[in-house]
């Protein structure tokens, strides 16, 4: 099975597991190697502090020439993710380019965490909240926090 994996994703996932970022873990699933689980801690200082986030990375077929599909399957308030988990990034979409790497776009969406950016949002009722009332935006964003992805 392995063998019919790129040298890339082999690389890729060698040097994930072997020099994980900080504050992220990712694993391939043990029946498909392009899938991955992954987990996000909330960085410190945002919203999202001490949470533990799930997502799922999938690599296509067309990968490094396609960006991988990328989505949080544990529930968050932020501007730039919506009800499904789908995140606004553009490394995911048209700023997407083969230099790029797996490590590279968890890191991105971890920063994205710190820095939630209302002015391209994918969640509208969401970014109309942090515009109108940042305040009591990053409250609900610690809330839900606190309801869906504390380690508890």
């Amino acid at each position: 099975m392995a063998a019919q994996l790129p040298r890339r994703i082999l690389k890729e996932t060698q040097r994930l597991l072997s020099e994980p970022a900080p504050g992220i873990s990712a694993s391939p699933a043990d029946d498909n190697a392009r899938h991955f689980n992954v987990i996000i801690f909330g960085p410190d200082s945002s919203p999202y502090e001490g949470g533990s986030f799930k997502l799922e990375l999938f690599l296509p077929e067309d990968y490094p020439m396609a960006a991988p599909k990328v989505r949080f399957l544990t529930k968050i308030y932020h501007p730039n993710i919506d009800k499904l988990g789908r995140i606004c990034l553009d490394i995911l979409k048209d700023k997407w380019s083969p230099a790029l790497q797996i490590r590279t776009v968890l890191l991105s969406i971890q920063a994205l965490l710190s820095a939630p950016n209302p002015d391209d949002p994918l969640a509208e009722n969401v970014a109309k909240h942090w515009k109108d009332n940042e305040q009591e935006a990053v409250a609900t964003a610690k809330e839900w926090t606190r309801m869906y992805a504390s380690q508890a």
